[in-house]
């Protein structure tokens, strides 16, 4: 895109139960919303979002200004939920902060800079959610005010023409819970006319008529005891003059708080400027397969790893007689299927981490059955329906631009620094051209346009099992 502007606004719980490593077992209650993330994060993807501002109920307020975290570096953790090794960091756009406080300022606004302080659960949660689905760019975080509701939804609109302004391509992201008190185990006590709150706000997102959600009865925000009113009204204002495009992505209230995940504004782009929603390495079907030296024994032991693990609960040894291969070390990604065709699990890793590829493979293969935050494990009733295929990556080489294939080799580009990096798989569908590909690698690193890149290449074998193995 030549010219700057808002390709995406959307809606976002922030309940840190919904993070795997602090919901663990309740996350179960919660795979709606998790699910529903994931889409949201692929749709923020294909809209070729380069930044992302994201406004929470939970950042030190004041009450006559919106508060801006202000740090090159956004970093925040889950310590205070029992996950203190899941952290969060991004780089701030300090350019794209700068727009913002300006033209905030034209229209009687301050925007207070924040400096040390920790991201706070309201914009970790998402954030957590949108890295994790493979979104990766520079970050504008913000806290709303006490300010009247026109003040808010002026706001917003000051957050869009400073995104119209900003020469790439904004996404913007409301933080917010419905209500708090839907069932008497609520944590902010019951109320029976709660339920009225989230239903005006699932309808009026679902009619695309966001005016009702302007209007709604003062007293019956309070009733709810929610926390994302405010940040709807910096959204609304900001998609006002974008492209609106109303969908309720999915909405649920497990522990009496209403979950809402839900797009107001997008941008659909040309099919050939898009990113490919995934680049899970889902084998096409004319990848190699089991036949090829060593693929029968990467696709057993990604099997065999998986169904002990799910079984049994534990990992399984390394085998003492390996195909050669198996035993340099390699990275890896594994891959699983329903019988249906659909992607049940994916996780992997770009440089090996163990010893040997094979203790690579146990482990990734077990991790995409457990770990992957899009799916709940997988439990021991699918084991016979489910199918897997296994990516086995390269060394990466240094490269000249004019030297990739995005058929043949997948890219890795780096800024000068080396401090932002972007990879690609290659033969992904909808990427045709090594110009399409290296766009891509970047915009998701969070590199500008026209920035000077250094570039790598790295090759892929695909091995899948051709047919499901019944057990």
């Amino acid at each position: 895109m030549g010219t700057g502007s808002l390709v995406f606004a959307g809606i976002a719980p922030h309940p840190p139960i919904m993070v795997p490593e602090v919901g663990r077992e309740a996350v179960a209650e919660v795979r709606g919303s998790i699910e529903a993330m994931r889409e949201f994060t692929e749709r923020l993807v294909e809209s070729g979002a380069e930044t992302v501002v994201i406004v929470s109920p939970h950042a030190p307020l004041e009450p006559r200004a919106f508060v801006a975290y202000h740090d090159a570096r956004l970093h925040g953790d889950f310590a205070n939920f029992r996950a203190p090794n899941v952290k969060i960091e991004a780089p701030l756009d300090e350019e794209l902060l700068s727009a913002i406080t300006r033209r905030a300022a034209e229209q009687g606004y301050e925007v207070s800079g924040i400096r040390g302080y920790d991201l706070d659960h309201g914009t970790a949660v998402p954030l957590y959610f949108l890295q994790r689905n493979g979104w990766r760019g520079s970050v504008v975080a913000l806290g709303y005010s006490f300010l009247s509701n026109e003040d808010h939804i002026r706001f917003g609109s000051c957050i869009k023409r400073a995104a119209d302004e900003s020469g790439r391509a904004i996404a913007f992201v409301a933080s917010g819970d419905l209500s708090h008190r839907l069932k008497p185990e609520a944590p902010a006590g019951y109320n029976p006319q709660a339920y009225l709150f989230d239903q005006e706000v699932v309808d009026a997102i679902s009619a695309a008529e966001p005016e009702r959600i302007i209007n709604i009865d003062t007293d019956l925000r309070k009733m709810a005891g929610e926390c994302g009113y405010r940040s709807m009204l910096v959204a609304l204002g900001v998609a006002e003059t974008a492209a609106p495009d109303y969908e309720v992505l999915h909405y649920e209230a497990p522990f009496g708080v209403g979950y809402i995940v839900a797009q107001i504004a997008r941008e659909h782009l040309p099919t050939e400027d898009r990113a490919p929603a995934s680049d899970s390495l889902e084998a096409e079907e004319n990848s190699p397969t089991a036949g090829q030296p060593g693929g029968a024994q990467l696709l057993s032991l990604a099997r065999h790893a998986i169904e002990t693990y799910v079984r049994e609960g534990r990992l399984i040894e390394k085998p003492s007689s390996l195909d050669p291969a198996l035993n340099q070390p390699a990275a890896c990604f594994v891959s699983i299927k329903t019988s249906e065709g659909d992607l049940r699990g994916c996780i992997g890793t770009t440089e090996p981490v163990k010893e040997t590829l094979a203790e690579e493979l146990i482990a990734n293969a077990v991790s995409s059955a457990t770990r992957d935050p899009r799916f709940p494990p997988v439990t021991p009733e699918e084991l016979s329906k489910l199918r897997y295929s296994v990516d086995v990556l390269s060394s990466s080489e240094p490269t000249k631009f004019e030297e990739l294939d995005p058929k043949v080799y997948g890219v890795i580009v780096e800024d000068e620094s080396g401090w932002r990096r972007g990879l690609l798989l290659p033969d992904l569908q909808g990427v045709n051209t090594s110009r399409q590909q290296v766009d891509i690698a970047s915009r998701k690193a969070g590199i500008t346009p026209g920035t000077p890149l250094k570039l790598s290449r790295f090759r892929v074998e695909r091995f899948r099992e051709s047919a499901l193995i019944n057990n």
